[in-house]
């Protein structure tokens, strides 16, 4: 033991030393307590700080590049353009993978519909012609979506145009070949259109935001449908896109709903397949 420290243990033992408050032992008594207790919290923040450190060496890293601790979640990848509205409302709909195969054909991705929108109709700019080589008399419609919904006019007013020009569509054998006109008279008007606006639009048809109707010279595609699908044709969604399209236009081009033939056959499209396949299998076009 050093001297110093020796004398002063000497003089801590000392009880008349002891005895005295305002004495150089009790003194020395005191700085020896608080030297202690600095060695003490120096020594846990040490322990800490090691400790700490290496639980980041040894933690895998996040994808967002930074140290991922052990016991935390691990940290999403950051989405391109900062989080969405729907993330940053803790309201995140379920991913869909894209590009799924399902009956040989590649799939859409499903979009998940609000129960409504802006409640009012955006008529979808430009024109499209028919396909060269098409015959029949020309038939003038437009395409209309309502504001708010998050499918585009372009990609809805495209997908419409494609199914009525289809040779199994109601242009088949020259009966007629449809053009998308932006103004002027037309036949009628397809209109995507949320579940609540289609409601209000097929009134006094009771609806209840799952079907679709013809109201007027509208076709109104109730946006729901459209963008999830329905039971009847299961997880086929590009199928059921061309199923509606062509039983609303079939309804503005005056024809009434058809029953199943018997069961396996498939159904005529102005059956409703959206509510039941009534035995049959399902069928999209006028003329299979």
């Amino acid at each position: 033991m050093p001297d110093a420290d020796r004398s002063d243990v000497q003089k801590l033992n000392d009880p008349a030393a002891v005895s005295r408050p305002g004495g150089r032992v009790a003194r020395l008594r005191r700085r020896r307590g608080r030297r202690m207790v600095l060695l003490a919290v120096a020594g846990a923040v040490a322990l800490t700080a090691a400790s700490a450190g290496a639980a980041l060496i040894l933690a895998p890293r996040g994808k967002g590049g930074g140290p991922h601790r052990p016991g935390a979640p691990a940290p999403a990848p950051a989405a391109a353009g900062g989080a969405s509205r729907a993330a940053r409302s803790g309201k995140v709909a379920a991913p869909v993978a894209p590009g799924r195969l399902v009956n040989g054909r590649r799939q859409p991705v499903a979009v998940r519909i609000p129960e409504s929108a802006g409640g009012r109709y955006v008529l979808v700019p430009g024109t499209a012609a028919p396909p060269r080589g098409s015959r029949g008399p020309v038939v003038r419609y437009m395409v209309e979506v309502e504001r708010g919904l998050p499918i585009t006019g372009a990609e809805f007013a495209a997908e419409v145009h494609r199914v009525l020009n289809d040779r199994r569509s109601w242009g088949h054998g020259g009966a007629m070949r449809f053009q998308r006109v932006a103004r002027g008279p037309v036949r009628f008007r397809v209109s995507l259109t949320s579940p609540a606006l289609t409601d209000r639009e097929c009134a006094p048809l009771v609806t209840g935001g799952e079907l679709s109707c013809r109201s007027g010279i509208r076709s109104v595609i109730n946006a729901r449908r459209y963008g999830e699908g329905a039971a009847t044709y299961g997880a086929d969604l590009a199928t059921y896109r061309e199923y509606v399209i062509n039983h609303e236009v079939g309804h503005a081009l005056g024809h009434g709903h058809e029953q199943c033939p018997g069961p396996g056959r498939r159904a005529p499209v102005m059956v409703q397949q959206t509510k039941s396949l009534y035995g049959c299998r399902p069928n999209p076009w006028p003329f299979p």
